[in-house]
């Protein structure tokens, strides 16, 4: 049993450092920049990660991009205030990202404006159902090999290795955008969520997001801890990438609402 938590926690938190990492503070805001050698080890580990449920860095740049500009209304992709429940929602999610993966939706040009990561040969491979089959395949083999007799329930925790990507993406955009508190009023519905924030890596700190959409620290109050910008701060510091400012004023945090509840 120790071997298969320890293969769930190893998959859930790799996959969901390179989700917000790479595919939201990278592909989406530029929250940093780094070398073409770099933006590629990072593609790759996006990928290797994120297994049988990858996200195309430049499909998702796009949608997300849409997500801010129209965040909680109609138009906005993933909001969860026009879904009965989350599986409704990441089946709409899932179209509007298939029309940006195949160029068969109508985008505006400004949400297509570089940069947008992009591979190629990367994405061919990668984004096929051939290569998930084998990644699931792979879950299935470690699953056979270290789930202990009688544990037979802990197989249902395989849709979750499947889905990785999306159930991180689903979980950030249901629970940050109906429960928690805010900080400042952004004119939608977004929240900061604690003390998950933390254990979903700063994603639900969305409240914060949406107010400083281009900082790299999701965090903003004394309480709130982004691992995520921490960890980026080392990379920094080695000269692995080079962060953007995340420095907001005094008088941006006065406007602050302080903790109202949700």
């Amino acid at each position: 049993m120790t071997a298969i938590l320890i293969f769930f926690c190893v998959h859930w938190f790799a996959s969901l450092f390179f989700h917000t990492f790479y595919l939201h503070r990278y592909a989406s805001h530029q929250m940093y920049t780094t070398s073409k050698f770099w933006e590629r080890v990072f593609y790759f580990c996006t990928w290797f990660f994120q297994g049988s449920s990858y996200l195309v860095p430049r499909a998702y740049g796009v949608m997300h991009r849409m997500h801010h500009e129209f965040s909680d209304t109609e138009h906005d992709p993933h909001s969860p205030h026009f879904f009965k429940d989350v599986w409704s929602m990441m089946v709409h999610t899932r179209k509007i990202y298939n029309g940006f993966l195949t160029d068969t939706s109508n985008v505006d040009p400004k949400f297509l404006q570089e940069p947008l990561p992009k591979w190629d040969a990367m994405d061919k491979f990668g984004d096929n159902n051939f290569t998930r089959l084998l990644w699931m395949a792979a879950y299935i083999g470690f699953y056979v090999a270290f789930v202990p007799a009688g544990m037979w329930y802990l197989y249902f925790l395989l849709p979750i290795h499947f889905l990785m990507g999306p159930v991180q993406g689903a979980v950030v955009n249901w629970c940050g955008h109906k429960y928690g508190y805010s900080n400042f009023d952004n004119g939608d519905k977004s929240k900061n969520t604690s003390p998950w924030g933390i254990i979903l890596l700063g994603e639900l700190f969305q409240n914060n997001h949406h107010k400083f959409k281009d900082s790299p620290n999701f965090a903003k109050k004394w309480y709130e801890f982004d691992p995520s910008y921490q960890v980026m701060k080392l990379m920094n510091f080695v000269g692995v990438i080079k962060l953007k400012p995340a420095y907001i004023s005094p008088a941006q945090l006065q406007g602050a609402k302080g903790t109202k509840a949700a």
